[in-house]
């Protein structure tokens, strides 16, 4: 089972930019000394509570600091930039953290990332699958031509190429359910991110379409499920119930009013009309129950044993400050908890 830790760089409240960066890179630092196997990277634009808009910047400022842990992009949004570029830029990466790289990518869940980078929504699936072919493609050949809908090159030799061999290991990033079966097919790892859509309970049925998938297409061996999970540890069941709880529900209410301000988007898919309504329907103890792992070392071991055979996971990215607002010192020691009384124990 692989582990790791979800950074998003928030700047809440007064704190400055700068302020947010050097909490982040100390999160990083203190997650490499309590042995966490990596660090996984948010994109995130135009929102107030995150100064992580460059990860890949952010993942080579972390290379530096750090010596072991692993560094993944959680993910990096491909419809919004240049492929050449993003090839180039990942590949650098690569090099300067020396094989330490895990890239998570995605197409992007709320549109109006989409706006502002020139890039229509509805185009997005079609643009990820062309940017992806072509990031590969400049990665394992020497020199490449591309005609596509949406970009064209000829003749591009890419200097550099990545560091390790064919490239990083990919995740592809899943928020909807029409997502699975595509991935699957496709071939690719993937990572979950249940928050906008799934409960926990409903995920397996996806996770079994992805495998049928993978199956039918051909694919060897079984496909690769990780899962990013809210989780907080606490050394009572009261503390793990009550500390997290303000942080918690503010992360609920800004998921359901994100989903309610696209609803009516092109391109988007499902009914995030009634996603929004349901979410912003719950209960704390309904979020406890359907979202998140919250309880003492003992109790969140065994709810990550039962997902790990129920999901067939291989990975879980923990996201330990749930809404942004738990105070440091209070995440650090639930890491702490995690470190030591429940990952040495997960298969």
């Amino acid at each position: 089972m692989e582990t790791g830790l979800f950074l998003e760089f928030p700047a809440l409240d007064d704190v400055t930019d700068q302020e947010a960066f050097q909490q982040g890179f100390r999160v990083a630092e203190e997650a490499e000394g309590l042995g966490v196997e990596s660090v996984w990277l948010a994109e995130y634009h135009f929102i107030p509570f995150s100064v992580l808009s460059s990860p890949v910047m952010v993942a080579t400022a972390i290379a530096a600091r750090t010596e072991r842990i692993r560094i993944g992009l959680g993910v990096l949004l491909l419809p919004l930039g240049n492929p050449i570029r993003i090839a180039e830029e990942i590949a650098t990466l690569d090099h300067i953290c020396q094989g330490r790289l895990d890239l998570g990518i995605g197409r992007g869940t709320f549109p109006e990332h989409h706006d502002a980078f020139n890039s229509p929504y509805p185009e997005s699936r079609g643009r990820f699958e062309e940017y992806l072919e072509i990031v590969l493609k400049a990665w394992t050949t020497e020199q490449f031509s591309f005609e596509g809908e949406h970009y064209q090159c000829r003749d591009l030799a890419v200097r550099p190429k990545p560091y390790q061999k064919p490239y990083p290991p990919i995740r592809i990033g899943i928020t909807s359910a029409e997502t699975f079966p595509i991935i699957g097919r496709m071939g690719y790892p993937v990572f979950v991110n249940p928050s906008r859509v799934f409960a926990l309970s409903e995920l397996a049925e996806r996770v079994n379409a992805y495998q049928r998938a993978w199956k039918d297409a051909g694919h060897a061996g079984r496909g690769n499920v990780g899962i990013r999970l809210p989780v907080y540890l606490a050394e009572t069941a009261e503390k793990a119930y009550s500390e997290p709880k303000e942080s918690t529900m503010g992360s609920m209410q800004g998921i359901g009013q994100r989903v309610a301000a696209s609803a009516a988007r092109e391109g988007t898919t499902g009914d995030w009309q009634a996603e929004s309504d349901h979410i912003l329907g719950m209960t704390y103890d309904d979020w406890l129950r359907d979202k998140v792992v919250f309880g003492t070392p003992e109790a969140v071991l065994d709810r990550l044993l039962q997902l790990q055979e129920e999901l067939q996971l291989s990975q879980i990215v923990f996201e330990h400050n749930l809404g942004r607002r738990i105070p440091h010192e209070l995440q650090m020691k639930s890491v702490r908890l995690l470190m030591e009384r429940v990952v040495p124990y997960l298969p």
